[in-house]
């Protein structure tokens, strides 16, 4: 059985394709890791499968009556609260009670119960519509919907407040509890790890693995990939490829693939030109002795080559950023400290008592439910925000390179040729060719930063970074916007850098990779741990086991 038939979709923007000839069939269970780099088409495609978007040209086939929930990257900041956001999601319930409502007003308009056979339909209709409400689960959906808000962690405060007062964590979940509302056969999810701390993280996994329907998912979250889907749909140059497992799997699955193409790629071309030689020298014959033979053979020689089934030339690599971390200076073997420090806001206490030293060449990773205090924590280290009481200490010959999780050091009004002549004294085609390497356009280096996507204000964060050559970076969700390809990049920096990184990330995968100690934010308090998340979270299992 099938869910949902793609069938040679084709999709364009201001003249740029992005689907072409795109094929995916979704079974019922199915769980899909929907793979490609920024921009190749995976929101769209998701939208298509939605029914928000239609596609230029194609199919797609869809089961009778199925029920589709989809979850987008951004989620609206209106003055609707969660529980009537998730209410709103059942739109035959809401048309359903508005026609009950008009049965009450007809009962209580004097011109029908004057009416005997008026009020004896209105009472009929009344009854089918009470029917078919208690049918679709009508009466205990508001309870439903309170259970779906409470149980992705919403408190009662949080439930009344408007949705422009959450956090951009908080919509997302909301969104989420909106989804399940729906009670899909086909839940699509866009990014759906965005904002979420660790705890949530893991919920959204237990989520997916337990959802009774199929699952379509675009995620940068790596290891969420590896512990939920059982498939890859990598989308590039507008073609879906599929690959069985999860995306560990599919990533040496893939290596292997394209190292086996590049062979055959490369035993083909030296065979057309040992063809196109042959044919060189008979054409030359030819010229020569006039012979019909010759030309014959130059023939048969180009239609061995017309009738090959002719192999792509394999993309090794994506195109990714230049991205190269060094520090100028060496620097002290104790690089920052803090001393029984505090951090408070009016009476809201952020920070008791906390105690950090971090060594020369230490990769440190902050971690902590949203709200604990993490970026605080960051800032306390930069020196931005200064502790309510007890000491921040910088060893000597240390400069700090930070980089904000909301982009606030980078002014919107200026452009990146700005921010980068701005850090050194270039001319302005040195940094527009320095840009180029960052993956940002010729038109991209001269608009306003305020414009640009957040992917594309990371990679220029990341490139003021490289420019500073500082010795210990503070990094604050660097992972946030980058795509998995910048990512990984990003991870190879950080393992050749020779400076010590200090890392507030819920990016697990990431933290495995990078650091060698975690440092929980725990009501207010510094709790660390030897070791990646891995290690951590395997201890935090064994103490609640």
């Amino acid at each position: 059985m099938t869910l949902v038939g793609v069938h040679s979709l084709q999709k364009s923007f201001g003249g740029r394709t992005i689907l072409r000839g795109t094929d995916l069939v979704i079974a019922p269970e199915a769980r899909i890791g929907l793979e490609g780099a920024n921009g190749s088409g995976k929101s769209t495609l998701l939208r298509i499968l939605a029914g928000s978007e239609d596609a230029d040209t194609g199919e797609v086939a869809r089961k009778r009556g199925l029920r589709t929930a989809f979850l987008p990257q951004h989620i609206p900041a209106d003055a609707r609260t969660p529980l009537d956001f998730v209410l709103a999601a059942r739109p035959d319930l809401v048309e359903l009670e508005s026609a009950l409502a008009a049965c009450e007003t007809d009962l209580a308009d004097p011109q029908v119960t004057a009416d005997l056979r008026r009020i004896e339909r209105v009472l009929e209709r009344q009854e089918r519509l009470l029917r078919r409400f208690e049918e679709i689960g009508g009466p205990g959906f508001e309870g439903e919907a309170r259970s779906y808000l409470r149980g992705l962690g919403l408190d009662d405060t949080a439930i009344a407040q408007p949705m422009a007062e959450l956090s951009g964590g908080q919509r997302k979940l909301v969104a989420l509890a909106a989804c399940l509302a729906q009670r899909p056969d086909l839940l699509l999810l866009d990014e759906p790890e965005t904002h979420l701390d660790l705890r949530h993280r893991e919920y959204l996994e237990s989520l997916i693995r337990e959802f009774a329907g199929a699952v379509v998912i675009v995620s940068h979250d790596r290891y969420l990939l590896d512990e939920t889907v059982s498939e890859i749909a990598e989308l590039d140059r507008g073609v879906i490829t599929l690959w069985p497992g999860n995306y560990s799997a599919y990533t040496l699955a893939r290596e292997v693939a394209l190292q086996r193409q590049q062979v055959v790629y490369s035993a083909q071309q030296k065979e057309i030109a040992r063809l196109e030689a042959a044919i060189a020298r008979f054409k030359l014959w030819a010229s020569i002795v006039v012979n019909e033979r010759h030309i014959k053979q130059a023939r048969n020689k180009q239609r061995q080559i017309d009738r090959m089934d002719k192999v792509e030339r394999p993309v090794l690599q994506r195109r990714t950023m230049a991205l190269e971390l060094r520090s100028a200076a060496r620097g002290g073997q104790k690089v920052l400290e803090l001393r029984h420090a505090d951090m408070a806001f009016g009476d809201d206490i952020i920070l008791m008592d906390a105690d950090l030293l971090v060594m020369r060449g230490e990769r440190v990773g902050i971690i902590g439910p949203n709200g604990a205090g993490k970026s605080v924590l960051a800032k306390m280290l930069t020196g931005e925000l200064t502790p309510t009481n007890g000491q921040r200490w910088v060893g000597p010959s240390i400069t700090l390179g930070y980089f904000a999780q909301g982009h606030e050091t980078l002014d919107p009004e200026a452009t990146p040729v700005d921010v980068i002549r701005a850090a050194k004294p270039w001319y302005e085609e040195q940094a527009v060719a320095l840009l180029g390497r960052y993956l940002f356009s010729y038109e991209q280096a001269r608009q306003p930063i305020g414009t640009l996507s957040g992917g594309e204000r990371s990679r220029l964060q990341l490139l003021l970074l490289m420019l500073g050559g500082d010795n210990c970076l503070i990094l604050d969700e660097p992972t946030n916007h980058l795509d998995i390809a910048s990512a990984e990049v990003l991870e190879g920096a950080l393992e050749r850098y020779d400076g010590t990184v200090v890392v507030i990330s819920h990016d697990r995968y990431f933290l495995d990779r990078i650091v060698d100690r975690i440092v929980e934010v725990h009501d207010g308090e510094l709790v660390s741990f030897d070791g990646g998340y891995s290690a951590w979270n395997e201890r935090q299992q064994a103490r609640v086991g």
